[in-house]
């Protein structure tokens, strides 16, 4: 990909292949049962590319930039969607001189050992948060991971998941005070027949 100097252009071609990545790798025009559910006439498997080397980078970078303004104090999600974005994350955000802790949120408290629901350093009641995850649909596991933080005085205003299937994840976002930002719209991978 030779030294590109312009951090925008560099942003727009980490897109740009992270959508032919996407498109390629992680998108099945087939009937498909979601985890809400319902009934989908594809299916978007996004580990497929958050669990290969170059998937997370370049998602890892995107999240990076869009996030490099916001002073958090962590970045975390849901369990497994968000998780290698997580390491990922960490690790270029330490590389950059700028690091950035991570948390993952179970779906429910651990039944053994300290029984806790959040893994990763410390949060602090009130600290700055951004809420990760792969893809969103109707933002369950978003909103499921609003109301852990909620509990601990923690409150994000940001999520940012790499595909929004726009099936209202955005709406119960907006609900409970948090924005949904997707790097993709699903109109960008997905055209219905």
């Amino acid at each position: 990909m030779g030294i590109i100097h312009n951090e925008k252009q560099s942003l727009a071609l980490y897109r740009e292949e992270l959508l032919e990545h996407l498109k390629h790798d992680a998108y099945f025009p087939e009937k498909t049962i979601l985890s809400s559910g319902r009934t989908s006439d594809y299916y978007i498997d996004a580990r497929r590319v958050t669990l290969s080397a170059k998937g997370v980078n370049l998602c890892a970078r995107i999240i990076l930039e869009a996030i490099k303004d916001d002073g958090v104090d962590a970045v975390g999600g849901p369990t497994l969607g968000a998780d290698p974005l997580l390491g990922a994350i960490s690790v270029l955000s330490l590389q950059a001189g700028r690091p950035i802790n991570t948390f993952i949120i179970r779906k429910a408290p651990k039944p053994h050992g300290k029984q806790q629901q959040i893994e990763g350093p410390l949060l602090l009641a009130h600290s700055k948060v951004i809420l990760l995850d792969d893809v969103a649909t109707t933002g369950a596991a978003l909103v499921q991971s609003l109301e852990v933080l909620h509990k601990m005085s923690i409150h994000p205003t940001k999520a940012i998941c790499i595909v929004n299937r726009n099936e209202g994840a955005k709406e119960a976002l907006a609900a409970k005070g948090c924005t949904l930002i997707s790097i993709f719209d699903i109109s960008e991978i997905h055209s219905p027949h």
